[in-house]
């Protein structure tokens, strides 16, 4: 798989990491940098570039880092036909989590539901929030995990990129 990857300076580290990561599971990725640390950065000049490779079609996924991993979901979801999805960290649904009623105690349940409802392209990394070793678990499950092709959700997908 083709993935895109792209940071703020609080990510350089963990994407650097993360790209060595991908790499020993046999995906292909471009990283859209930063290439040095730079503090005063400013994120959509990488998260676009990421984002709209996506978009086009040019990676099949991207990956994105940052302090809070919301600035950087925001600006990926700014292009049609992305589906960003943002994870902070391992946690547990405290009501019932789907519409047939059943409850789940599964920690990345999360991550699972942005694929296999929302067919997420991209996914936000809380990078500050997250370790290295929940980044790569969750970053796995997540490109494992299929979109379930369900008509809803493919209706409901449908509406987010028109517009």
């Amino acid at each position: 798989m083709t993935i895109a990857l792209a940071s703020d300076h609080v990510g350089y580290e963990q994407l650097k990491q993360l790209q060595t990561y991908l790499e020993s599971l046999g995906h292909q990725c471009h990283n859209f940098g930063p290439t040095s640390l730079v503090p005063d950065d400013d994120y959509p000049d990488y998260i676009f570039p990421a984002a709209k490779a996506v978009a086009s079609g040019g990676c099949e996924r991207g990956i994105i880092l940052g302090r809070s991993g919301q600035g950087e979901a925001m600006t990926a979801n700014r292009l049609r036909g992305v589906r960003c999805a943002v994870f902070y960290g391992p946690a547990v649904a405290r009501r019932v989590v789907d519409a047939r009623g059943r409850t789940s105690h599964d920690p990345y349940e999360i991550i699972k539901l942005s694929r296999a409802h929302n067919d997420s392209n991209m996914l936000s990394l809380a990078a500050s929030f997250v370790s290295f070793e929940d980044i790569k678990s969750v970053v796995k499950l997540w490109l494992e995990t299929p979109f379930s092709g369900e008509e809803r959700h493919e209706r409901r997908n449908k509406k987010l990129d028109e517009v």
